[in-house]
């Protein structure tokens, strides 16, 4: 049986690292410090939707659609990995000039008309302002 190794200490909250390697087919064994990927430093929850956001192609559509969420929770959710990486997400301005584009307003029109977004977040949105869920 395996587990899901933890990546942060339970006793001080500091991420963790490798101490040794083995082959479970000849029992050869590295000890050393080895760092573990950065992905592998995300919550569950975010590896989950890291995973979820790869089958789907990169397509925030996609990712909204499997989670049963609006498009801005799904990019919110993005934006909260990005971050949990180390990064900043794209600025308020980079948003507003993708509201220009038709593909993400036809988006946003289908969320309305799903019912994932009321008529006023519809038009916030459309106007390149942000929602609050």
């Amino acid at each position: 049986m395996s587990y899901q190794a933890p990546a942060r200490c339970p006793i001080c909250d500091r991420n963790l690292f490798v101490q040794k390697l083995a082959c479970s087919n000849c029992g050869s064994a590295i000890e050393g410090a080895f760092h573990l990927p950065r992905l592998a430093l995300l919550s569950a929850e975010h590896q989950r939707f890291i995973e979820l956001f790869i089958r789907s192609e990169g397509k925030l559509n996609r990712v909204q659609e499997s989670l049963g969420v609006s498009y801005p929770t799904a990019r919110a959710q993005l934006h909260e990995v990005i971050r949990a990486l180390g990064y900043e997400p794209s600025s308020a301005d980079d948003e507003r000039a993708s509201v220009s584009s038709p593909e993400r307003r036809r988006q946003i029109l289908a969320d309305l008309e799903a019912g994932r977004i009321t008529s006023e977040e519809a038009i916030k949105l459309l106007k390149g302002e942000s929602i609050s869920r």
